[in-house]
């Protein structure tokens, strides 16, 4: 069993940064600042009396102290930058992939709440909230006025409390108001379905159910298909943009019988770590095809990488994102953190992915519908200001159009991987050869 690991790898998806952490100090200490840094030092804090004694309006000190901060930070790359307490406790959050909660997906619309769906299992469900409910008020209180981000905030909370929430339903003559008592909600980090004689595992991020979800649908995959009967697996990592390294280690684990999975390298030698493979194919070895595209980052792209390289299956799609950086979380006091880049990370062939991306065996465009065409949804770190630049960046850069059919009778690349595996199409890159993997010996 491969050693736990609190590592978060950063990508980015739709324009929004996803961040990733370790927790601990950074393995080598730095020499110590000379006496110049110092007199800078003294100088900002001048500036800084000068701001807080003299400025035209009493200014927030502390967010002073926030921007100054983050300004050094962003300095060095986009990945690097202080979260305060409220912002560190919402990556644990988003680490552990459950929290105390309703069980509800909700989008924005009109000024109101709606319910995409209430979760399976769930006290929303169990409450009778349905798709297509509108939230008004969240214990009384109006939703309009309020970001999506802050009514979700608001109905979090901790296991066990009441919430009470004002919904409009379509056909009913008045708003409903239904009381809900908060429960531990897991937010499924696998979505899978049959389709036919194939698998379809799409992996949306990577927390700390990630690998269990996969390990569940796999096993529900073969127990309802024959193993004479199933033609392989799609593995979807498109909109993926990352998370925890020991899940990106895991899943790539379940799919290789041995060798390097990835290696990380810091500022000194002595830094590099790298991870394995143990025996054992949870597929059986049956083929797989990996689906990337612009939004797949950071540890989605590490599976891709290592599954490419040591040719256990044929990555199909687009350019990947190309977030190859490792951020190290160091716990600051009152219960602040700092984010920091202290690595990269390298496929088993050495590729650095930083900048580059992963390039897909067979490349397949994902067109867009007439409502998007003539938007920009390429995404890159290579088109990131102040980004590391990769030892492997080009001209070309990183990154593709981050977009996915919802209707899968749309999804070209998911039905080009269909017939691949079904061998209504061929193509040299499927099935791959492993005697011909490409590995830094």
């Amino acid at each position: 069993m491969i050693r736990k690991l609190s590592l978060l790898f950063a990508g980015a998806l739709m324009g929004a940064t996803a961040v990733g952490l370790v927790y601990g100090p950074p393995s080598s200490p730095a020499n110590a600042a000379g006496s110049e840094t110092y007199r800078q030092l003294a100088i900002f804090g001048d500036i800084f009396e000068r701001v807080r004694a003299q400025y035209v309006t009493p200014p927030d000190e502390k967010a002073l102290v926030e921007s100054a901060i983050n300004g050094m930070l962003v300095s060095l790359d986009p990945h690097s930058s202080y979260l305060n307490a409220e912002a560190a406790k919402d990556m644990r959050v988003q680490t552990k992939g459950e929290f105390g909660g309703l069980g509800i997906e909700v989008t924005m619309e009109n000024d109101l709440v709606k319910v995409i769906t209430p979760i399976d299992d769930t006290p929303a469900m169990r409450a009778g909230v349905l798709a297509g409910d509108l939230i008004s008020e969240i214990d009384g209180e109006e939703v309009r006025g309020l970001t999506l981000e802050q009514a979700v905030d608001r109905m979090r909370g901790a296991v066990n409390t009441p919430i009470e929430l004002t919904i409009l339903r379509e056909g009913a003559d008045r708003p409903m108001k239904i009381t809900i008592v908060r429960d531990i909600i897991k937010v499924k980090a696998v979505k899978y379905r049959v389709e036919k004689d194939v698998g379809y595992l799409k992996i949306t991020s990577f927390t700390e159910q990630t690998f269990d979800d996969l390990s569940t649908a796999i096993k529900d995959i073969r127990s309802k298909i024959p193993g004479d009967q199933l033609k392989g697996y799609v593995l979807d990592l498109r909109l993926n943009p990352g998370g925890l390294l020991d899940q990106a280690i895991s899943v790539s684990d379940a799919f290789l019988e041995n060798g390097e999975i990835v290696s990380t390298r810091g500022r000194e030698e002595r830094d590099i770590q790298r991870f394995s493979a143990n025996p054992g194919d949870d597929t059986g070895g049956k083929p797989i095809i990996v689906l990337i595209n612009g939004g797949s980052a950071s540890a989605s792209e590490i599976v891709a990488g290592a599954l490419q390289d040591r040719r256990r299956a044929t990555v199909l799609g687009t350019q990947s994102f190309g977030k190859g950086s490792v951020q190290t979380i160091i716990p600051l006091q009152d219960s602040a953190a700092l984010r920091l880049t202290t690595a990269l990370y390298y496929t088993p062939a050495g590729r650095s992915i930083q900048g580059k991306g992963i390039t897909p065996d067979i490349r397949v465009e994902e067109p867009l519908p007439d409502e998007l065409k003539g938007r920009d949804l390429t995404r890159g770190e290579s088109d990131l200001r102040g980004h590391i630049k990769g030892q492997e960046e080009d001209d070309n850069g990183s990154g593709s159009i981050a977009y996915v059919p919802p209707d899968p009778k749309d999804d070209v690349q998911f039905n080009y991987a269909l017939s691949l595996l079904r061998g209504e199409k061929t193509d040299p890159a499927f099935p791959p050869n492993p005697d011909k993997a490409v590995l830094n010996q």
